[in-house]
């Protein structure tokens, strides 16, 4: 896990924090009004609890804010919430009476085959409005496609961006409603025009390191929409791949048993199998994806065992 300490180009009262591919990048504000943007994973929360604690340097942490809530963006929000009692967590429209019922189907969890602790949420960051971060106040804007309720935050005056999963340096999230037989990829496209519209100068993902280069980015981001579009196989293929690394990435070592069992018993996997690759072996297509994994040195494989590579 990356230094908590670290400081963005002139911004003194900004902590950018990049994690592993596990949990989503931090953002801790740590002058006014105190907050942290996304929380990472549940395996990492104690971590994150730590490293805010370090970035706050002793002040109380007063908000949570979650872009969106796929398990890596708010998975430490119970560890924090039991940190900081006081503090209000602010999620993304759409689903706040989902964490209140806590509807773990709903909220992805069950589906994914991934892991979220229980936590409360106080308020929502809606589309048009502002919040208060820190010094400055941040525009709210939807940016669905990645997920249908996902946020991404602009600081006009220093143009910055955090664009949680709706662009990254070198592309963006799986567009997880095209997997459920809904059409999205037309709100990816949307979204990314809204970004270009907005002109940031520093974009702060919510994977990987922080860019200034949004026009690259930006065509990165087309190049593989566009290929997305003319082949939904292809992104149900990489979706595919997405999560099975991202379990790996939590596992770190499985025996090929336990893949194959944990792809048979995750609704979200068996549904992509049935519709994108219904005439494959089940086993046989999930050796495939580890084979493709292995392909790409993502993860070793050797003989029972899969060990993941960072």
């Amino acid at each position: 896990m990356s230094d908590f300490s670290t400081v963005g180009p002139l911004w003194p009262e900004m902590r950018f924090v990049q994690r592993s591919w596990l949990s989503a990048n931090n953002i801790v504000f740590n002058q006014g009004r105190t907050a942290v943007v996304d929380t990472g994973y549940c395996t990492e929360a104690a971590a994150t609890v730590q490293g805010v604690r370090q970035a706050l340097q002793g002040q109380t942490l007063a908000h949570i804010v979650n872009t969106h809530l796929h398990s890596d963006h708010c998975g430490g929000n119970a560890a924090l919430q039991a940190a900081w009692p006081q503090v209000q967590t602010w999620v993304a429209p759409g689903q706040l009476a989902l964490v209140q019922e806590w509807d773990p189907v709903g909220l992805s969890y069950t589906p994914t085959g991934q892991r979220c602790p229980q936590f409360r949420a106080d308020g929502v960051v809606q589309p048009g409005t502002t919040v208060r971060l820190g010094l400055r106040d941040w525009q709210v804007h939807a940016a669905p496609g990645h997920d249908p309720h996902s946020v991404v935050l602009f600081e006009p005056q220093r143009r910055l961006l955090i664009s949680a999963d709706a662009l990254w340096e070198r592309g963006f999230g799986v567009v997880f409603p095209e997997l459920e037989g809904e059409q999205a990829f037309a709100e990816v496209e949307a979204t990314l025009e809204v970004i270009e519209q907005l002109q940031p100068e520093w974009v702060l993902p919510g994977h990987g390191g922080m860019f200034s280069d949004v026009a690259g980015a930006l065509a990165v981001a087309r190049k593989r929409l566009a290929d997305f579009q003319a082949d939904p196989q292809r992104h149900a293929q990489y979706a595919a791949k997405v999560l099975l690394k991202y379990k790996l990435l939590e596992w770190q070592q499985a025996s090929c048993q336990q893949v194959q069992d944990w792809c048979a018993s995750t609704p979200l996997m068996q549904q992509m199998r049935q519709r994108y690759f219904a005439d494959q072996d089940p086993a046989a297509w999930v050796l495939a994806l580890l084979q493709a994994l292995a392909a790409a040195r993502a993860v070793v494989w050797e003989g029972d065992q899969v060990r993941n590579v960072d």
